[in-house]
């Protein structure tokens, strides 16, 4: 029960990876809101955990909205009293170069994966601040360090919120909030079944993508959630502004673009 009696938030926790956070943490001892903008499965994830005796609570939300931001710190603070962690794991992706993305889809991802962030932190860290310590995990990705072609969006969102994490890692560091970064490589997830579905030869990019590992496979959900446990709890309380790369040892392989064009 690392995570006795914290409060976390956990965004895009109704899927994937987030889902796999917070059933971890709830597991764990914590009180958990899983922020999502699906409704259909934030509820069902809800219903799933609570049924488990998990304490849960799902609240829609688009990361992205100032407004939705600042409804789900006051919810939270509301059902659980208070936010000692904050995960920001909330994302999408396009497989596009720069030449082949519009504005708009820029401009979309960078308001989910970078600017939620920004958000979700910046209306957390006031209610962290009335806390002994807290902790702040941005999930980002082995793509902000080395990447395979036509992901120039994510790739370019992965790279600013590793920054972002340094920079909130000095500033408040003074505060006793901890902030962190995880960064997976390719994890069984439905965004990767999705982005394989899209490709010209999915079969032949996920032997690719699985020859490139050291490891031989694909990340698992359970992978991820277990780094960000570490820094949740107690046990990481002097560690601040790092990276962790939970891939295989993939990225210290991979020292050129791959392409599965």
């Amino acid at each position: 029960m690392r995570l006795k009696n914290k409060v976390a938030i956990v965004t895009g926790g109704a899927q994937g990876i987030g889902r796999g956070i917070v059933k971890l943490f709830a597991e764990e001892g914590a009180k958990v809101v899983i922020a999502d903008v699906n409704s259909e499965s934030g509820e069902q994830a809800e219903i799933e955990f609570t049924e488990e005796n998990l304490k849960v609570a799902f609240h829609k939300t688009d990361v992205g909205n100032e407004d939705d931001v600042r409804s789900l710190m006051k919810f939270t603070t509301d059902k659980f009293g208070g936010i000692d962690i904050l995960v920001n794991n909330a994302a999408v992706n396009y497989r596009k170069a720069v030449h082949e993305t519009s504005l708009e889809e820029w401009n979309n991802l960078m308001n989910i994966n970078l600017t939620g962030a920004f958000l979700c932190s910046k209306y957390a860290i006031p209610e962290m601040q009335k806390q002994d310590s807290a902790s702040i995990i941005n999930i980002v990705s082995w793509h902000a360090e080395t990447t395979i072609t036509r992901l120039a969006a994510y790739a370019s969102a992965k790279g600013g919120l590793t920054a972002l994490t340094r920079q909130m890692a000095l500033d408040y560091g003074k505060d006793q909030i901890r902030v962190n970064a995880v960064g997976p490589s390719t994890v069984d997830t439905p965004m990767l079944e999705k982005t394989f579905a899209s490709l010209d030869d999915p079969e032949e990019a996920m032997e690719q993508s699985l020859a490139f590992n050291p490891m031989g496979r694909f990340g698992k959900v359970d992978d991820i959630a277990k780094a960000c446990l570490f820094f949740a709890s107690d046990d990481s309380t002097f560690v601040s502004g790092h990276t962790m790369m939970v891939d295989g040892g993939q990225i210290n392989k991979v020292s050129r673009p791959i392409s599965f064009d």
